[in-house]
Protein backbone atom coordinates (compact mmCIF):
# COMPACT_ATOMS: atom_id res chain seq x y z
CA UNK A 1 0.00 0.00 0.00
CA UNK A 2 2.67 2.54 1.12
CA UNK A 3 4.17 1.50 -2.35
CA UNK A 4 1.23 2.75 -4.54
CA UNK A 5 0.75 5.88 -2.40
CA UNK A 6 4.30 6.82 -3.32
CA UNK A 7 4.04 5.64 -7.02
CA UNK A 8 0.94 8.15 -6.96
CA UNK A 9 2.61 11.04 -5.29
CA UNK A 10 5.82 11.24 -7.71
CA UNK A 11 2.98 11.10 -10.47
CA UNK A 12 4.16 13.71 -12.78
CA UNK A 13 7.22 14.61 -11.53
CA UNK A 14 10.70 13.79 -12.79
CA UNK A 15 12.47 10.68 -13.05
CA UNK A 16 15.53 12.92 -13.67
CA UNK A 17 16.45 13.97 -10.06
CA UNK A 18 20.14 14.95 -10.14
CA UNK A 19 22.43 12.26 -8.00
CA UNK A 20 23.99 13.85 -4.87
CA UNK A 21 27.47 14.24 -5.60
CA UNK A 22 28.59 14.91 -1.93
CA UNK A 23 29.40 11.45 -0.28
CA UNK A 24 29.40 13.11 3.17
CA UNK A 25 25.68 14.18 3.04
CA UNK A 26 23.29 11.85 4.21
CA UNK A 27 20.96 10.82 2.03
CA UNK A 28 17.67 9.52 3.24
CA UNK A 29 16.20 5.94 2.13
CA UNK A 30 13.00 7.60 0.56
CA UNK A 31 14.75 10.03 -1.97
CA UNK A 32 14.12 8.61 -5.64
CA UNK A 33 16.85 7.53 -7.65
CA UNK A 34 17.81 9.75 -10.56
CA UNK A 35 17.29 8.04 -14.05
CA UNK A 36 18.82 10.35 -16.46
CA UNK A 37 17.62 8.28 -19.49
CA UNK A 38 14.04 9.45 -19.21
CA UNK A 39 12.05 11.96 -21.44
CA UNK A 40 15.11 14.74 -20.71
CA UNK A 41 17.00 12.94 -23.56
CA UNK A 42 14.59 13.70 -26.37
CA UNK A 43 13.82 17.06 -24.93
CA UNK A 44 18.11 17.56 -25.33
CA UNK A 45 17.91 15.89 -28.88
CA UNK A 46 15.19 18.04 -29.98
CA UNK A 47 17.36 21.10 -29.02
CA UNK A 48 20.50 19.89 -30.88
CA UNK A 49 18.23 19.35 -33.76
CA UNK A 50 17.99 22.91 -34.20
CA UNK A 51 14.55 23.07 -32.37
CA UNK A 52 15.77 26.51 -29.95
CA UNK A 53 13.15 29.11 -29.59
CA UNK A 54 13.18 31.65 -32.41
CA UNK A 55 13.26 35.01 -30.16
CA UNK A 56 15.53 33.28 -27.50
CA UNK A 57 18.02 35.88 -27.93
CA UNK A 58 15.69 38.86 -28.23
CA UNK A 59 13.67 37.58 -25.21
CA UNK A 60 16.55 36.58 -23.02
CA UNK A 61 13.75 35.18 -20.51
CA UNK A 62 15.10 31.21 -21.24
CA UNK A 63 18.83 31.63 -20.16
CA UNK A 64 19.83 28.26 -19.80
CA UNK A 65 17.99 27.02 -22.92
CA UNK A 66 20.63 26.05 -25.01
CA UNK A 67 22.37 23.74 -21.98
CA UNK A 68 20.79 20.28 -21.79
CA UNK A 69 18.23 20.01 -19.36
CA UNK A 70 20.44 17.14 -17.13
CA UNK A 71 23.49 19.93 -17.01
CA UNK A 72 21.04 22.38 -16.11
CA UNK A 73 19.48 20.35 -13.07
CA UNK A 74 23.29 19.20 -12.26
CA UNK A 75 24.03 23.04 -11.99
CA UNK A 76 21.03 24.12 -9.93
CA UNK A 77 21.92 21.05 -7.21
CA UNK A 78 25.30 22.24 -7.44
CA UNK A 79 24.60 26.14 -6.49
CA UNK A 80 22.38 25.13 -3.53
CA UNK A 81 24.95 22.71 -2.43
CA UNK A 82 27.24 25.47 -2.66
CA UNK A 83 24.79 27.93 -0.34
CA UNK A 84 24.25 25.38 2.16
CA UNK A 85 27.79 23.78 2.56
CA UNK A 86 28.77 25.09 5.85
CA UNK A 87 25.24 24.14 7.12
CA UNK A 88 25.12 20.36 5.85
CA UNK A 89 28.31 20.15 6.77
CA UNK A 90 28.08 21.52 10.56
CA UNK A 91 24.56 20.30 10.89
CA UNK A 92 24.98 16.70 9.05
CA UNK A 93 21.63 17.23 6.95
CA UNK A 94 20.14 15.72 4.44
CA UNK A 95 20.40 17.27 0.72
CA UNK A 96 17.94 15.09 -1.68
CA UNK A 97 18.11 15.29 -5.67
CA UNK A 98 16.88 18.05 -6.88
CA UNK A 99 13.08 17.73 -8.44
CA UNK A 100 13.11 18.32 -11.92
CA UNK A 101 10.11 17.53 -14.43
CA UNK A 102 9.70 15.02 -17.13
CA UNK A 103 8.80 17.31 -19.72
CA UNK A 104 10.14 20.60 -19.03
CA UNK A 105 8.38 22.63 -21.97
CA UNK A 106 4.98 24.52 -22.11
CA UNK A 107 5.01 24.62 -18.35
CA UNK A 108 3.71 28.15 -17.61
CA UNK A 109 -0.03 27.47 -17.47
CA UNK A 110 -0.53 31.43 -17.29
CA UNK A 111 0.27 33.60 -20.60
CA UNK A 112 0.70 37.28 -20.49
CA UNK A 113 1.20 39.93 -23.67
CA UNK A 114 0.66 43.28 -24.15
CA UNK A 115 -1.10 45.00 -26.89
CA UNK A 116 0.48 47.86 -28.91
CA UNK A 117 -0.02 49.37 -32.23
CA UNK A 118 3.12 48.78 -35.39
CA UNK A 119 2.88 50.26 -38.51
CA UNK A 120 0.06 51.28 -40.46
CA UNK A 121 -1.49 48.43 -42.16
CA UNK A 122 -4.09 48.26 -45.20
CA UNK A 123 -4.31 44.44 -44.57
CA UNK A 124 -6.25 42.02 -46.43
CA UNK A 125 -7.77 40.54 -43.14
CA UNK A 126 -9.25 44.43 -42.46
CA UNK A 127 -10.90 45.05 -45.65
CA UNK A 128 -12.45 41.69 -45.38
CA UNK A 129 -14.82 42.17 -42.13
CA UNK A 130 -17.05 44.33 -43.38
CA UNK A 131 -20.08 43.41 -41.84
CA UNK A 132 -19.55 45.21 -38.15
CA UNK A 133 -19.40 48.85 -39.18
CA UNK A 134 -22.06 49.36 -36.46
CA UNK A 135 -19.69 48.67 -33.91
CA UNK A 136 -17.14 50.71 -35.59
CA UNK A 137 -19.39 53.51 -35.92
CA UNK A 138 -20.61 52.76 -32.19
CA UNK A 139 -16.93 53.03 -30.71
CA UNK A 140 -15.97 56.87 -31.22
CA UNK A 141 -12.60 56.92 -29.36
CA UNK A 142 -11.92 52.96 -29.02
CA UNK A 143 -12.43 51.96 -32.16
CA UNK A 144 -10.96 53.37 -35.58
CA UNK A 145 -11.93 52.83 -39.21
CA UNK A 146 -9.97 50.31 -40.28
CA UNK A 147 -8.28 52.36 -43.24
CA UNK A 148 -6.62 54.26 -40.54
CA UNK A 149 -5.82 51.21 -38.33
CA UNK A 150 -2.11 50.05 -37.65
CA UNK A 151 -0.91 46.77 -37.70
CA UNK A 152 -1.61 45.43 -33.87
CA UNK A 153 1.52 43.77 -32.37
CA UNK A 154 1.23 41.83 -29.22
CA UNK A 155 3.40 38.95 -27.69
CA UNK A 156 6.07 39.72 -25.01
CA UNK A 157 8.49 42.40 -23.94
CA UNK A 158 12.56 41.91 -24.83
CA UNK A 159 13.93 41.30 -21.22
CA UNK A 160 14.38 44.67 -19.45
CA UNK A 161 12.14 46.55 -21.97
CA UNK A 162 8.87 47.70 -23.30
CA UNK A 163 9.93 46.72 -26.82
CA UNK A 164 7.23 43.89 -27.99
CA UNK A 165 8.55 41.13 -29.32
CA UNK A 166 5.33 40.05 -32.18
CA UNK A 167 5.71 36.27 -31.88
CA UNK A 168 3.33 33.55 -30.85
CA UNK A 169 6.00 31.23 -30.40
CA UNK A 170 7.71 29.98 -26.69
CA UNK A 171 9.00 26.65 -25.52
CA UNK A 172 7.81 27.21 -21.75
CA UNK A 173 4.28 28.74 -21.93
CA UNK A 174 1.41 27.20 -22.50
CA UNK A 175 0.13 26.75 -25.94
CA UNK A 176 -3.86 26.84 -25.76
CA UNK A 177 -3.18 30.11 -24.19
CA UNK A 178 -0.80 31.25 -26.90
CA UNK A 179 -3.70 30.50 -29.51
CA UNK A 180 -5.63 32.56 -27.60
CA UNK A 181 -3.88 35.33 -26.93
CA UNK A 182 -2.86 35.55 -31.07
CA UNK A 183 -6.58 35.19 -31.40
CA UNK A 184 -7.54 38.22 -29.37
CA UNK A 185 -5.36 40.20 -32.16
CA UNK A 186 -7.23 38.95 -35.04
CA UNK A 187 -10.72 39.80 -33.15
CA UNK A 188 -9.52 43.11 -32.29
CA UNK A 189 -8.16 43.69 -35.73
CA UNK A 190 -11.91 42.23 -37.03
CA UNK A 191 -13.65 44.76 -34.76
CA UNK A 192 -11.46 47.44 -35.34
CA UNK A 193 -10.46 47.74 -31.50
CA UNK A 194 -7.17 50.20 -30.94
CA UNK A 195 -4.84 48.80 -28.75
CA UNK A 196 -2.97 50.65 -26.14
CA UNK A 197 -0.12 53.09 -26.47
CA UNK A 198 1.85 53.93 -23.81
CA UNK A 199 3.76 57.12 -25.14
CA UNK A 200 0.36 58.73 -25.38
CA UNK A 201 -1.57 57.00 -22.82
CA UNK A 202 -4.55 56.37 -25.59
CA UNK A 203 -5.95 53.14 -26.99
CA UNK A 204 -8.10 50.45 -25.71
CA UNK A 205 -6.83 47.13 -24.86
CA UNK A 206 -3.43 47.02 -22.86
CA UNK A 207 -2.86 43.27 -22.05
CA UNK A 208 -4.53 39.69 -22.01
CA UNK A 209 -4.40 37.28 -19.13
CA UNK A 210 -4.88 33.47 -20.24
CA UNK A 211 -4.51 31.46 -17.82
CA UNK A 212 -5.17 27.44 -18.03
CA UNK A 213 -6.35 24.74 -15.18
CA UNK A 214 -3.63 22.23 -15.21
CA UNK A 215 -6.35 19.50 -14.23
CA UNK A 216 -9.33 20.83 -14.95
CA UNK A 217 -8.13 22.67 -18.50
CA UNK A 218 -10.59 25.51 -17.32
CA UNK A 219 -9.67 28.79 -19.38
CA UNK A 220 -9.96 32.16 -17.52
CA UNK A 221 -8.92 35.35 -20.03
CA UNK A 222 -8.59 38.63 -18.44
CA UNK A 223 -8.87 41.88 -21.09
CA UNK A 224 -7.60 44.83 -19.76
CA UNK A 225 -8.44 48.01 -20.91
CA UNK A 226 -7.84 51.97 -20.72
CA UNK A 227 -11.65 52.39 -20.79
CA UNK A 228 -15.08 51.07 -18.44
CA UNK A 229 -16.99 51.94 -21.72
CA UNK A 230 -16.50 48.83 -24.25
CA UNK A 231 -18.70 48.76 -27.59
CA UNK A 232 -19.16 45.40 -29.22
CA UNK A 233 -17.99 43.55 -25.73
CA UNK A 234 -20.53 41.04 -25.64
CA UNK A 235 -19.75 40.48 -29.88
CA UNK A 236 -16.07 40.39 -29.03
CA UNK A 237 -16.41 37.94 -26.72
CA UNK A 238 -18.73 35.49 -28.33
CA UNK A 239 -16.63 35.68 -31.68
CA UNK A 240 -13.29 34.71 -29.33
CA UNK A 241 -15.14 31.91 -28.03
CA UNK A 242 -16.29 31.02 -31.64
CA UNK A 243 -12.39 30.85 -32.31
CA UNK A 244 -11.47 29.33 -29.16
CA UNK A 245 -14.17 26.79 -27.91
CA UNK A 246 -11.77 26.43 -25.22
CA UNK A 247 -12.50 29.19 -23.19
CA UNK A 248 -14.63 29.15 -20.04
CA UNK A 249 -14.52 32.78 -18.79
CA UNK A 250 -14.00 36.25 -20.13
CA UNK A 251 -13.51 39.82 -17.86
CA UNK A 252 -13.07 42.71 -18.42
CA UNK A 253 -10.38 44.92 -15.98
CA UNK A 254 -10.31 48.77 -16.42
CA UNK A 255 -7.20 50.22 -15.80
CA UNK A 256 -6.83 53.71 -16.61
CA UNK A 257 -3.65 54.68 -14.85
CA UNK A 258 -0.70 55.64 -16.76
CA UNK A 259 1.12 52.58 -14.92
CA UNK A 260 4.02 49.46 -15.66
CA UNK A 261 1.11 47.67 -12.98
CA UNK A 262 -0.70 45.22 -15.24
CA UNK A 263 -4.03 44.92 -13.73
CA UNK A 264 -6.02 47.65 -12.40
CA UNK A 265 -7.97 47.55 -8.82
CA UNK A 266 -11.21 49.47 -10.39
CA UNK A 267 -14.27 48.02 -11.82
CA UNK A 268 -14.06 44.49 -13.42
CA UNK A 269 -17.14 42.95 -15.32
CA UNK A 270 -17.78 39.23 -16.63
CA UNK A 271 -18.19 39.07 -20.50
CA UNK A 272 -18.19 35.19 -21.26
CA UNK A 273 -18.49 32.43 -18.46
CA UNK A 274 -18.86 32.23 -14.65
CA UNK A 275 -15.86 35.11 -13.84
CA UNK A 276 -13.86 32.35 -12.56
CA UNK A 277 -12.44 29.07 -13.55
CA UNK A 278 -11.62 26.01 -10.76
CA UNK A 279 -8.51 23.60 -11.05
CA UNK A 280 -6.98 20.70 -8.82
CA UNK A 281 -3.95 20.87 -6.77
CA UNK A 282 -2.75 18.14 -4.43
CA UNK A 283 -6.13 16.82 -4.68
CA UNK A 284 -8.01 20.27 -3.54
CA UNK A 285 -9.81 22.46 -5.45
CA UNK A 286 -9.07 26.19 -6.26
CA UNK A 287 -11.25 28.74 -7.40
CA UNK A 288 -8.80 31.65 -9.33
CA UNK A 289 -10.38 34.70 -10.71
CA UNK A 290 -8.17 37.55 -12.16
CA UNK A 291 -6.60 38.34 -9.28
CA UNK A 292 -5.87 34.96 -7.91
CA UNK A 293 -2.05 33.95 -6.80
CA UNK A 294 -1.99 30.97 -8.54
CA UNK A 295 1.47 28.68 -9.08
CA UNK A 296 2.32 29.07 -12.91
CA UNK A 297 3.95 25.17 -12.81
CA UNK A 298 1.73 23.06 -11.65
CA UNK A 299 2.97 19.88 -12.17
CA UNK A 300 6.45 21.45 -9.64
CA UNK A 301 3.76 23.05 -7.14
CA UNK A 302 2.32 19.62 -6.30
CA UNK A 303 5.97 18.35 -6.02
CA UNK A 304 6.85 21.18 -3.81
CA UNK A 305 3.81 20.79 -1.82
CA UNK A 306 3.90 17.00 -1.56
CA UNK A 307 7.75 17.51 -0.23
CA UNK A 308 7.12 20.46 2.31
CA UNK A 309 4.32 17.97 3.78
CA UNK A 310 6.67 15.25 4.08
CA UNK A 311 9.28 17.08 5.84
CA UNK A 312 7.11 18.51 8.52
CA UNK A 313 6.78 15.00 9.73
CA UNK A 314 3.31 15.78 10.68
CA UNK A 315 1.56 13.43 13.51
CA UNK A 316 -2.40 14.74 13.05
CA UNK A 317 -2.04 17.19 16.45
CA UNK A 318 0.11 20.28 15.72
CA UNK A 319 -0.74 24.01 15.85
CA UNK A 320 0.56 24.87 12.36
CA UNK A 321 1.32 28.77 10.93
CA UNK A 322 1.52 29.13 7.14
CA UNK A 323 3.09 32.71 7.09
CA UNK A 324 3.13 34.44 3.75
CA UNK A 325 0.18 31.99 3.22
CA UNK A 326 -1.02 33.99 -0.21
CA UNK A 327 -4.51 32.23 -1.18
CA UNK A 328 -3.74 29.44 1.29
CA UNK A 329 -2.84 26.62 -0.92
CA UNK A 330 0.35 25.14 1.29
CA UNK A 331 -1.77 25.71 4.46
CA UNK A 332 -5.11 24.25 2.81
CA UNK A 333 -2.75 21.43 1.59
CA UNK A 334 -1.41 20.64 5.21
CA UNK A 335 -4.72 21.17 7.04
CA UNK A 336 -6.00 18.47 4.90
CA UNK A 337 -2.93 16.02 6.05
CA UNK A 338 -3.74 16.63 9.55
CA UNK A 339 -7.56 15.98 8.88
CA UNK A 340 -6.40 12.55 7.08
CA UNK A 341 -4.33 11.63 10.68
CA UNK A 342 -6.84 12.45 13.16
CA UNK A 343 -10.09 12.88 11.67
CA UNK A 344 -11.17 14.68 15.08
CA UNK A 345 -8.13 17.24 14.77
CA UNK A 346 -9.92 20.16 14.46
CA UNK A 347 -12.24 19.42 17.67
CA UNK A 348 -8.86 18.42 19.20
CA UNK A 349 -7.37 21.51 18.77
CA UNK A 350 -5.21 20.74 15.97
CA UNK A 351 -5.03 23.96 13.53
CA UNK A 352 -3.53 25.53 10.62
CA UNK A 353 -3.50 29.43 10.57
CA UNK A 354 -2.32 31.05 7.75
CA UNK A 355 -1.28 34.83 7.41
CA UNK A 356 -0.42 37.22 4.60
CA UNK A 357 -0.87 41.25 4.24
CA UNK A 358 -2.54 41.23 0.57
CA UNK A 359 -6.43 41.32 1.88
CA UNK A 360 -7.66 40.21 -1.45
CA UNK A 361 -5.34 36.67 -1.47
CA UNK A 362 -7.15 35.86 2.00
CA UNK A 363 -10.53 36.17 0.70
CA UNK A 364 -9.46 33.52 -1.56
CA UNK A 365 -8.00 31.68 0.84
CA UNK A 366 -11.28 31.63 2.97
CA UNK A 367 -12.93 30.93 0.02
CA UNK A 368 -11.05 28.08 -1.01
CA UNK A 369 -11.35 26.52 2.47
CA UNK A 370 -14.74 26.65 2.34
CA UNK A 371 -15.06 25.41 -1.12
CA UNK A 372 -13.27 22.33 0.01
CA UNK A 373 -15.02 21.59 3.07
CA UNK A 374 -11.44 22.10 5.43
CA UNK A 375 -13.51 23.21 9.17
CA UNK A 376 -9.81 23.14 10.65
CA UNK A 377 -7.73 25.90 8.80
CA UNK A 378 -8.51 29.86 9.70
CA UNK A 379 -6.98 32.67 7.23
CA UNK A 380 -5.71 36.64 8.53
CA UNK A 381 -5.10 39.49 6.80
CA UNK A 382 -1.67 40.64 8.47
CA UNK A 383 1.71 41.46 8.26
CA UNK A 384 3.31 38.18 9.14
CA UNK A 385 6.00 39.68 11.32
CA UNK A 386 3.15 41.64 12.84
CA UNK A 387 1.43 38.68 13.38
CA UNK A 388 4.19 36.90 14.73
CA UNK A 389 5.40 39.17 17.45
CA UNK A 390 1.69 39.32 18.24
CA UNK A 391 1.66 35.60 18.96
CA UNK A 392 4.96 36.11 21.12
CA UNK A 393 3.63 38.49 22.95
CA UNK A 394 0.58 36.65 24.06
CA UNK A 395 3.20 33.33 24.65
CA UNK A 396 1.08 31.20 22.20
CA UNK A 397 2.69 27.49 21.36
CA UNK A 398 3.49 26.84 17.83
CA UNK A 399 4.24 23.37 16.84
CA UNK A 400 5.31 23.73 13.12
CA UNK A 401 6.49 26.58 10.95
CA UNK A 402 5.66 27.19 7.33
CA UNK A 403 7.01 29.99 5.64
CA UNK A 404 6.98 31.28 1.91
CA UNK A 405 8.52 34.65 1.91
CA UNK A 406 9.12 37.30 -0.78
CA UNK A 407 12.54 36.88 -2.73
CA UNK A 408 13.83 39.31 -0.12
CA UNK A 409 13.35 37.06 2.39
CA UNK A 410 11.92 37.25 5.84
CA UNK A 411 11.78 40.42 8.09
CA UNK A 412 14.11 40.51 10.89
CA UNK A 413 11.19 41.26 13.06
CA UNK A 414 9.46 37.88 11.90
CA UNK A 415 12.76 35.79 12.23
CA UNK A 416 13.12 37.61 15.82
CA UNK A 417 9.60 36.32 16.41
CA UNK A 418 10.20 33.12 15.38
CA UNK A 419 13.10 32.44 17.37
CA UNK A 420 11.44 33.10 20.25
CA UNK A 421 8.15 31.25 19.85
CA UNK A 422 10.27 28.47 19.18
CA UNK A 423 8.43 26.14 16.70
CA UNK A 424 9.30 22.31 16.63
CA UNK A 425 9.88 22.42 13.16
CA UNK A 426 10.27 24.93 10.46
CA UNK A 427 9.50 24.37 6.87
CA UNK A 428 10.99 27.31 4.70
CA UNK A 429 9.70 27.65 1.20
CA UNK A 430 12.10 30.02 -0.77
CA UNK A 431 12.13 31.35 -4.47
CA UNK A 432 15.52 32.90 -3.37
CA UNK A 433 18.08 30.76 -2.01
CA UNK A 434 20.40 33.23 -1.33
CA UNK A 435 18.26 34.93 0.90
CA UNK A 436 16.85 31.93 2.55
CA UNK A 437 20.52 31.07 2.97
CA UNK A 438 21.26 34.34 5.08
CA UNK A 439 17.90 33.44 7.18
CA UNK A 440 18.69 29.59 7.93
CA UNK A 441 22.08 30.88 8.93
CA UNK A 442 20.04 33.45 11.50
CA UNK A 443 17.98 30.58 13.08
CA UNK A 444 20.93 28.16 13.08
CA UNK A 445 22.21 30.46 15.43
CA UNK A 446 19.26 30.38 17.86
CA UNK A 447 18.89 26.85 18.82
CA UNK A 448 18.14 25.46 15.05
CA UNK A 449 19.60 22.41 13.40
CA UNK A 450 18.86 21.68 9.46
CA UNK A 451 17.57 18.85 8.95
CA UNK A 452 16.94 18.41 5.08
CA UNK A 453 17.11 19.98 1.80
CA UNK A 454 14.81 19.16 -1.05
CA UNK A 455 15.58 21.68 -3.98
CA UNK A 456 12.74 21.88 -6.90
CA UNK A 457 13.13 23.16 -10.31
CA UNK A 458 9.96 25.04 -10.59
CA UNK A 459 11.33 27.05 -14.07
CA UNK A 460 13.04 25.11 -16.54
CA UNK A 461 15.30 26.61 -18.71
CA UNK A 462 15.56 29.61 -16.15
CA UNK A 463 18.22 30.06 -13.86
CA UNK A 464 15.43 30.34 -10.95
CA UNK A 465 15.19 27.64 -8.30
CA UNK A 466 12.77 26.95 -5.67
CA UNK A 467 14.47 25.32 -2.73
CA UNK A 468 12.96 23.51 0.31
CA UNK A 469 14.99 23.84 4.20
CA UNK A 470 13.77 21.92 7.24
CA UNK A 471 14.76 22.67 10.52
CA UNK A 472 14.42 21.27 13.63
CA UNK A 473 14.48 22.82 17.23
CA UNK A 474 17.76 21.37 18.73
CA UNK A 475 17.60 19.02 21.64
Amino acid sequence: MEQKKANARSKGRSKNNVANRSTRKKRSASVRKPDLKSNIAKCDKALKAGQFCPVDERCGACQLLAIPYADQLTSKQAEIEELFADALAEDGATIQSILGMDEPFHYRSKVISPYAPGKRTASKAHAKDTKHSQEQRAGKRNVKNRSEQREILCGMYAQGTHRIIPTDECLIENQVAKKIIQAIRLVMMRYGIEPYNEDTSKGFLRHAIVRVGHRSNEVLVTLVTNAEDFPGAKNFARELVKRCPEITTIIQNVNTRATNVILGEGKERTLYGPGFILDRLCGLSFRISSHSFYQVNAVQTEALYEAAIELAHLQGAERILDAYCGTGTIGLVAARALQEKTPAAAKDGALVVGVDKVESAIVDARNNAKHNGIENASFIAEDAGVFMNEMAGRDEVLDVLFMDPPRSGASLEFLQATAYLHPRRIVYISCNPKTQARDVAYLRERGYRLEAIQPVDMFPHTTHIENICALVAAD
